[in-house]
């Protein structure tokens, strides 16, 4: 699948003095980190820590017995969308004992994406739950995991969506596909708060940078 490529030293420009936050979160091993890392113009710091016999007893792996690595903080990668303006995207770790940090997280986010396995869709629970808390907007995107189709309708059900919560199929190792999803957040974030939201809010975020 095609991912970003530019060099990990890749200077943030000197003008920019804008920076916005997007947090991609979901259940363990939904695809948090290959978003990110497909998507980043840099070479995303991550925290990725090969998996032991041992974490087995922590992290249920039934239903990702491929996976061989985690997140033990967060992943982290930049898109730069114009001379002013940087968006910073953060993933959060999917295991239940740190989810502690992503109230942390949340402070400060533009909006999020909540990725999900339609495979393993009640581990998705926790983050729509914490985000409504916030009052964080959302998108979720359906991460293609190559399991039996789902009709839309079905997952918002099985999720308790709102009907204003956008709701998109992805693939998390597609660039194109992840920045479709990061566009259809930020459309979301300001049809949310319109004109009249908070300032930071009120930055035109250019399409053409986000869909090359």
């Amino acid at each position: 699948m095609d991912s970003a490529t530019s060099d990990a030293r890749t200077p943030l420009g000197a003008s920019a003095d804008n920076g916005l936050k997007i947090v991609v979160v979901g259940g363990f091993g939904v695809g948090k980190t290959t978003l990110v890392r497909s998507v980043s113009e840099i070479r995303p710091l991550n925290t990725e820590e090969t998996m032991t016999k041992a974490g087995e007893a922590v992290d249920d792996i039934s239903e990702v017995r491929g996976k061989s690595a985690t997140t033990v903080a967060f992943d982290f990668g930049r898109i730069t969308l114009d001379t002013r303006n940087v968006l910073y995207l953060f993933g959060a770790p999917g295991q239940e004992r740190f989810w502690f940090l992503w109230d942390r997280l949340f402070s400060g986010t533009l909006g999020a994406v909540v990725l999900v396995d339609t495979r393993r869709i009640g581990d998705s629970w926790y983050a729509i739950d914490r985000l409504e808390h916030h009052g964080t907007p959302f998108i979720v995107a359906c991460n293609d995991f190559g399991g039996p189709a789902h009709a839309p309708q079905q997952i918002r059900e099985a999720l308790d969506l709102d009907p204003h919560v956008p709701l998109l199929d992805c693939d998390a190792r597609s660039r194109a596909s992840a920045k479709q999803v990061l566009i259809t957040l930020v459309e979301h974030v300001k049809s949310s708060y319109g004109t009249q939201g908070p300032a930071r809010l009120q930055v035109p975020v250019p399409h053409q940078e986000l869909a090359l």
